[in-house]
């Protein structure tokens, strides 16, 4: 099995476990150990499929103000959950590949591995939702047929990103590329570089 097929297959897990109860404050229940890459790979997809939910949830027109407010500040932390994440699965390929000898030639590719699962994740996302749409019973025809259309498209997306990340594994592998990690600097989460936490203190 290929490293993207093992990531599909735990995005598809992690999707089809929360929508048992399809509730963003359900509990998550990762059934892998917590030192493993598949872990990662699990919390990943996790937290994305309840920040979906948020993001729909946060977008009703009849929502209270204060709600929103609350719902945009839990959006934030878990975009902030998922940017540490992300760099936690790159030093899983820092690590794997750390005595790998570069070729001169070695290139350096746009993004790192995990940034690219990133996306495999939200297209699995995508891909389950576009899914339902396309079924939905009670929509038009119409309605069905474009969604159809689209998930064909996020199929193909699926396809190509994942030999691509395989691809780009394999090149890290046999030191035809090489990776660099640039951890994130959100300033805006920083009291000392926004200045409207700076200028005003935090409470």
């Amino acid at each position: 099995m290929s490293f993207t097929e093992q990531c599909n297959n735990i995005f598809n897990q992690a999707i089809r476990d929360y929508h048992l109860t399809d509730d963003v404050d359900t509990q998550i229940n990762n059934p892998y150990n917590k030192t493993t890459i598949e872990h990662n790979l699990y919390m990943k997809c996790w937290i994305d499929t309840v920040q979906w939910h948020l993001e729909d949830i946060i977008r009703d027109p009849h929502i209270d103000p204060l709600d929103a407010l609350a719902l945009k500040r839990r959006i934030d932390r878990s975009n902030q959950d998922r940017t540490d994440l992300v760099e936690q699965i790159d030093s899983h390929f820092r690590t794997e590949y750390a005595d790998v000898q570069t070729l001169p030639d070695a290139r350096l590719n746009t993004e790192s591995p995990a940034w690219a699962v990133d996306r495999l994740s939200i297209l699995a996302l995508k891909i389950y939702h576009m899914k339902e749409q396309a079924e939905r019973t009670e929509a038009s025809p119409e309605h069905r047929a474009t969604c159809t259309a689209k998930l064909d498209v996020l199929l193909e997306q699926q396809r190509d990103l994942s030999l691509a990340i395989d691809q780009l594994i394999e090149d890290i592998a046999e030191g035809r590329k090489y990776m660099k990690v640039y951890r994130q600097m959100k300033m805006y989460n920083d009291p000392a570089t926004n200045p409207v936490l700076y200028g005003k203190g935090t409470k």
